[in-house]
């Protein structure tokens, strides 16, 4: 670090030289799925950026891991879909989550997970050309941090964030290289957080936050045994685990999750966060695993072992000036209903092209406040249906009648399902209700998908997706403004695409139908006007993209003259049920007003480089 020296007994920090401090547009604190997802946006861009981390590489634990088709779309939007495709686990592989008293034990049951059942198949392949697979972390980020890298990203590892000072021009960041003991300076014009579930980052703006860490106590054990002969046959990424001891996050089970089909296993096991640490070592770690395997021979190569808190924060602002936060910085939670990574990803998906856009001069700083406004909300969903979801654990509990039992007590509680008695039968309907309800965890599209945007980013018709019978299980797609862009196949006679890929990340898009032909002209002069990315797609017989099944003609909700606008992330930010006379002054008025401009910039650039 930089010697101090001394006038008067007052020491002062001394001034780094023109050589230490180094700048960009964007700097990122954090490499995990929020922090490189934002490199990598932003870099598709053209924005340069430098991505920071205390840590030497990627993640060194699986962590994360199922992959839900809102990011797997966003994969596919950045163009690395099928590298992800390569390392992942496969749709057809994640879905028999099994409950049971140990993995060569009894099963109490199964549930189809992740859209695997075939009556919830069909929602699933409808709402998008993307299907939910499993990828650890370990395998996510190093394909994230590549190719963020290779299109521009300066990568530092082993540096350490430390401190920022923002300014009306810029953000200082002062950081430390752990390699060489050197303290410099980077400055930046925006700054992301995306340090984790205690970022420095988010403590230092003092943002505020609602709910509470470590609730609960956890450890993970990664581990090697190839144990295909008791999974093969129900393939699953999960294995939950009800036996006495076990309580992960205070659930009451274990959890045997798969890593890599079927040799390379986590573990996670639960314990009182309120007592003292437990001192994991090999013997511990194994003779957990043999428990929870049911294998009490098993040598396991053991890999690994860490301790984690369950959490239950979100933050209610994830901006402060041309400060942001990101993943788990701003939502912390159990990994119920997989959305940790998913949501990460999102928020930095949400966020670069906003910069890209401020940078590149057509629209107003102001556009950048939608990005709390847009994923606070989303924030605090996702926090509150992950915890419930963990809560929802005790309906199988209470129908197993093993609340508050141990032991000999447990094992017989559990062999009370069998029995021809009415207590019996009425153990069995009772886990009927409670494995249903774990599809609140398992199947919750609605969740996974149905984020809705209200912010200055988006112009509101008044309309809002129509409701499903369980906005949680279902999702409902919709053209309504600050609604997703719903999926639907179009193309020609060769050609096959689906709609979102004629909306690509690094430009706006205006959908329209034959009889509004005349917005291309209109867009053509926003163009001009604003000089924002824009480019019109006409869908219909005899044009380049045809509605190919018609199901577009079904799901955009406006006469074919309509015109619908699309903005990078693949949201309606507007829409226009029929062509009005004048349609380059009513699509220049909602660009104007999207963009936080009372007018055209006084001079456009289309270059999202800025």
């Amino acid at each position: 670090m930089p010697e101090s020296v001394f006038n008067d007994g007052i020491a002062e920090t001394e001034v780094p030289s023109v050589e230490d401090v180094v700048e960009t547009d964007v700097l990122i604190v954090g490499s995990g799925p929020a922090g490189a997802a934002a490199a990598l946006c932003l870099s598709t861009l053209g924005v340069a950026n430098i991505m920071v981390t205390k840590y030497r590489w990627t993640a060194n634990t699986p962590r994360a891991h199922i992959t839900n088709q809102r990011s797997m779309e966003v994969f596919r939007d950045l163009g690395i879909e099928q590298q992800v495709l390569d390392d992942a686990t496969p749709h057809e592989l994640v879905g028999d989550t099994v409950f049971c008293t140990s993995i060569a034990g009894e099963e109490i049951g199964r549930i189809r997970t992740w859209g695997t059942r075939p009556d919830r198949e069909g929602d699933y392949q409808l709402a998008s050309p993307c299907l939910t697979v499993d990828i650890p972390q370990t395998f996510l980020e190093p394909i994230l941090v590549r190719n963020a890298t290779e299109r521009g990203t300066q990568a530092r590892f082993s540096t350490e964030y430390l401190s920022h000072v923002q300014d009306a021009d810029g953000v200082t960041v002062t950081v430390f290289d752990r390699l060489t003991g050197h303290e410099y300076r980077i400055r930046a014009k925006y700054l992301i957080g995306a340090d984790g579930a205690r970022s420095k980052v988010a403590q230092e703006l003092d943002l505020p936050f609602e709910g509470e860490m470590d609730i609960a106590g956890s450890m993970n054990i990664t581990f090697k045994a190839d144990i295909s002969a008791l999974v093969d046959h129900r393939p699953s990424v999960l294995y939950w685990v009800i036996q006495p001891g076990s309580n992960v996050g205070g659930i009451g089970t274990g959890l045997v999750r798969m890593v890599r089909p079927w040799d390379e296993w986590l573990i996670v096991w639960g314990y009182d966060i309120n007592d003292a640490p437990p001192q994991l070592d090999d013997e511990m770690a194994t003779g957990i695993i043999r428990e929870l395997l049911g294998m009490p021979d098993l040598e396991p190569e053991i890999q690994g072992y860490s301790l984690w808190g369950v959490n239950e924060m979100y933050a209610t602002a994830m901006s402060k000036g041309r400060v942001f936060i990101a993943g788990d910085a701003a939502h912390r939670h159990p990994p119920s209903n997989g959305l940790g990574s998913n949501t990460s990803v999102q928020d930095s998906y949400n966020l670069a092209w906003k910069i890209a856009a401020v940078l590149a001069g057509y629209a107003d700083p102001s556009l950048l406040e939608s990005y709390s406004a847009e994923r606070s909300p989303v924030a605090k969903r996702i926090v509150t249906r992950a915890n419930k979801s963990a809560r929802e654990f005790g309906d199988l509990f209470e129908a197993l009648g093993v609340v508050g039992l141990d032991g000999e007590e447990m094992a017989a509680a559990i062999e009370e399902r069998k029995a021809n008695t009415a207590a019996g039968a009425a153990k069995r309907a009772a886990l009927v209700e409670a494995m249903e309800t774990k599809n609140y965890e398992f199947n919750a599209h609605g969740v996974e998908l149905g984020q809705f945007y209200e912010s200055s980013a988006v112009i509101s018709d008044g309309t809002r997706p129509e409701p499903t019978a369980d906005e949680d299980l279902y999702h409902a797609m919709s053209t309504c403004p600050g609604a997703h862009l719903p999926h639907a196949w179009v193309g020609d006679s060769v050609d096959r695409h689906a709609l979102m890929d004629l909306a690509p990340y690094d430009r706006w898009t205006l959908l329209t139908g034959v009889a509004g032909e005349a917005w291309a002209e209109a867009a053509d002069a926003v163009t001009s006007e604003f000089g924002l990315p824009l480019q019109t797609v006409v869908i219909g017989p005899g044009r380049e993209v045809t509605d190919l099944y018609y199901d577009w003609a079904k799901l955009r909700d406006v006469a074919e003259s309509g015109a619908i606008l699309v903005r990078p992330d693949k949201y309606v930010a507007w829409r226009a049920d029929v062509l009005p006379d004048d349609p380059a002054g009513a699509l220049s008025a909602a660009v104007a007003q999207l963009l936080g401009r009372a007018s055209a910039p006084a001079a456009p650039s289309a270059s999202a480089a800025g």
